[in-house]
C-alpha cells in the first residue's frame, strides 16, 4: 500500500460523507454494515436499508419474513412491538460496532 501524505488524508476526510445511520436504531453505522430488505426478496421486495449486523439479527430473531412482508417498509411499525422497543432501549448507548449474542423469539 503506498504511503499516504499528511494532506491526502486530510483531503480525503473532509470529502467523506456524513455518517449513515441505521434504519433500524438510527445510531451512526461502524466499519460492519449489513443490508436489510424491509420487504423480503421472497415477498418481491427489491428495496435495501443499512443496517447494524445486531440490529439485523434482531429484526430475523423476532419476525419472520411473512410478517415483514405485512410490515412492509414501516420502520415505525418494527420499532413500536415491545421486544423490539426493547432492544432499541438496550443498544442505543452502545458503540457502532458493538455486537452481543441475539435470542431468537420462541415460537
Amino acid at each position: 500500500m503506498p504511503k499516504r501524505r499528511a494532506w491526502e488524508e486530510e483531503e480525503d476526510e473532509a470529502a467523506a460523507p456524513p455518517p449513515e445511520p441505521c434504519w433500524l436504531c438510527g445510531r451512526d453505522l461502524g466499519e460492519l454494515i449489513e443490508w436489510h430488505h424491509p420487504v423480503p426478496k421472497s415477498k418481491g421486495g427489491k428495496a435495501r436499508v443499512a443496517v447494524h449486523p445486531i440490529c439485523h439479527r434482531t429484526i430475523h430473531a423476532h419476525f419472520t419474513n411473512a410478517e415483514l412482508g405485512r410490515i412492509g417498509e414501516d420502520v415505525q411499525a418494527l420499532r413500536d412491538h415491545p421486544e423490539i422497543a426493547k432492544f432499541l432501549t438496550w443498544v442505543a448507548g452502545k458503540p457502532a460496532d458493538f455486537n452481543a449474542p441475539t435470542k431468537k423469539k420462541e415460537r
